[in-house]
């Protein structure tokens, strides 16, 4: 795949030079930096949403279906245990459970350990939807990486961003 090269200026760019005329005593490669990060993550969401589209999902659906499915066999959590991962309210995460359920892509039944709980298991159907996602939407993620990147770039890139991330949350 051909690499795109980056522009010698781009949006990121204006903002933090209008910062540097106003305010020249600011460092401003942070803001160029997480400004980056932040419209990177905008655009990809949007082709990774379009990827699962197809899929009848969005990315609040995948995530729930692709943390069942990574939970390994039985592909079972309970919803407490997917609200924690997927850091989204209680509320939140009912309404995605019975969008999911309706679809035929999971079901919940009563958790046989606690009387009061309940167990959120991935149906075949489901599996076999969210493995299909998965690759269409590591498909849009490797074609942006490549396109701009070289193979030992993209492995930097992937260490560096561990790195600031271990540091930051």
């Amino acid at each position: 795949m051909e690499r795109t090269e980056a522009p010698a200026h781009d949006a990121v760019d204006a903002i933090t030079d209008q910062w540097a005329a106003v305010r020249p005593d600011l460092d401003t490669l942070p803001m160029a930096v997480f400004g980056r990060i932040y419209r990177l993550a905008n655009a990809m969401r949007g082709r990774v949403d379009k990827a699962y589209a197809p899929y009848g999902m969005a990315l609040g659906e995948f995530d729930v279906l692709a943390t069942l499915r990574r939970s390994g066999e039985p592909y079972t959590l309970s919803p407490r245990e997917l609200t924690a991962t997927l850091m989204i309210t209680t509320g939140g995460m009912t309404g995605r459970l019975d969008k999911l359920e309706k679809a035929g892509l999971l079901s919940r039944s009563p958790d046989p350990n606690d009387r009061r709980g309940l167990r959120v298991t991935l149906s075949e159907r489901g599996r076999e939807l969210v493995d299909q996602a998965v690759a269409a939407g590591l498909a849009e993620q490797r074609e942006a990486l490549e396109s701009a990147l070289a193979p030992e770039e993209r492995e930097q890139l992937a260490a560096l961003l561990r790195k600031l991330l271990a540091t930051t949350v």
